[in-house]
């Protein structure tokens, strides 16, 4: 059976056809800066990979020629051999807690929820109708971010605020980054070969979350109503005091727009450093002295091994933590940082296979488990795709 997975971005698309026989990628393809004058066309079939320039308009535009090299490349000779198309959706607030097959009402839900992820929802409506459009006979799956926290028990939802602003307005913890969540979850879990489980996932990327799971269901996670909340992030802030931004409102004249962006895309890293969002350059800089970046890198450490000691209450123990997503996999710098500060813990790593990047980078004697697993969104989106169409 043949599945495509498609996650649209606010001007990009990223898409991979699989074969579920085997769970092999068949091909891959990145459509970078739709709209733009440098958009590219990434793609990689049978190993070899390739890019191009190409001019497109908008995401019908980029789903056509994303379906078009799928036939290009000789890995379908019809479109009839896609059997579904898995959609990312960032936000289903309350309404979704599992994949749900696309129809009229859930269309109409990802419209109303547009206000709640702005950057987000618009982009993946966008995917969906378009391949509405194309694939008008092939069955379409939603795979929503939030879907997986669904699980959390209200007082790990809800904010301290009024309560109508909950009932009314739906203003509560929403979670993001699920599907990462859910596969390294499940992959821990083999590893500690264990049904019962206790386990913090910490996916660390441009993006970052840090999740609780319990017996492979969420407790608590770090991103909120929005994914602003939470670690301090590539050009995210973070959970910072919310008076500043009455400060920066009231005192320095800045419009709520103005903040909004300063707090999305000035902060974090970048912010802190004034350098770069991207951990690796930082980390090159920092090694050459700049205090500033190595500021930056201590404060974001400090931020995970934060949320990781809270979350070992919230699960009454722990029995491993996971690190995942580009910073997650090889930052070896940054997983000695946060696992120096919870020794306390009873939790060592081994230097060496830490330096490696190793998929168990904890010693013998350590009292939790620490692994290095990569992540791999689309082939959870691929799984939970075919199960809802084999039902």
């Amino acid at each position: 059976m043949k599945i495509l997975v498609l996650n649209s971005g606010s001007s990009s698309l990223k898409y991979k056809l699989f074969d579920m026989a085997k769970e092999e990628v068949l091909f891959s393809g990145h459509v970078d800066g739709i709209g733009l004058e440098r958009c590219a066309l990434k793609t990689k079939c049978k190993g070899v990979s390739d890019e191009k320039g190409v001019k497109v308009v908008d995401h019908v535009d980029a789903v056509m020629m994303a379906l078009k090299s799928l036939k290009t490349s000789g890995v379908i000779a019809d479109y009839s051999e896609i059997k579904a198309v898995g959609h990312r959706v960032v936000h289903g607030g309350e309404y979704y807690s599992k994949p749900t097959l696309i129809n009229d009402s859930v269309i109409k839900r990802v419209k109303e929820l547009i206000e709640l992820a702005p950057l987000h929802n618009p982009a993946n409506l966008a995917g969906i109708l378009a391949c509405e459009k194309m694939l008008p006979k092939i069955p379409q799956i939603a795979i929503f971010d939030t879907a997986f926290h669904q699980t959390m028990a209200p007082e790990n939802y809800l904010y301290p605020l009024p309560y109508e602003l909950y009932s009314k307005d739906k203003i509560r913890r929403y979670g993001f980054h699920g599907p990462s969540h859910k596969y390294i979850s499940e992959q821990a879990a083999k590893l500690l070969g264990k049904k019962e489980t206790k386990i913090i996932t910490c996916h660390l990327g441009n993006g970052c979350s840090v999740a609780a799971i319990r017996n492979g269901k969420s407790v608590i996670t770090s991103m909120g109503f929005t994914p602003l909340e939470g670690l301090m992030m590539g050009t995210r802030s973070g959970n910072i005091d919310p008076a500043i931004f009455f400060y920066l409102c009231h005192e320095k004249g800045m419009t709520s727009r103005q903040v909004e962006d300063l707090l999305n895309k000035e902060s974090g890293l970048l912010g802190v450093s004034g350098v770069t969002s991207d951990m690796r350059d930082l980390h090159k800089v920092a090694v050459r002295g700049n205090k500033r970046a190595k500021l930056a890198i201590e404060m974001f450490s400090s931020r995970i091994a934060f949320y990781i000691a809270g979350y070992t209450s919230s699960l009454e123990g722990v029995d491993c933590i996971v690190f995942t997503a580009g910073i997650g996999e090889n930052a070896a710098f940054v997983r000695k940082h946060v696992c120096g500060m919870l020794s306390h813990l009873g939790l060592a790593i081994d230097s060496k296979a830490n330096k490696r990047n190793s998929a168990i980078i904890s010693t013998a004697n350590s009292k939790i488990k620490v692994y290095v697993i990569p992540t791999n969104e689309e082939l959870e989106m691929a799984r939970e795709t075919e199960e809802i169409i084999k039902r």
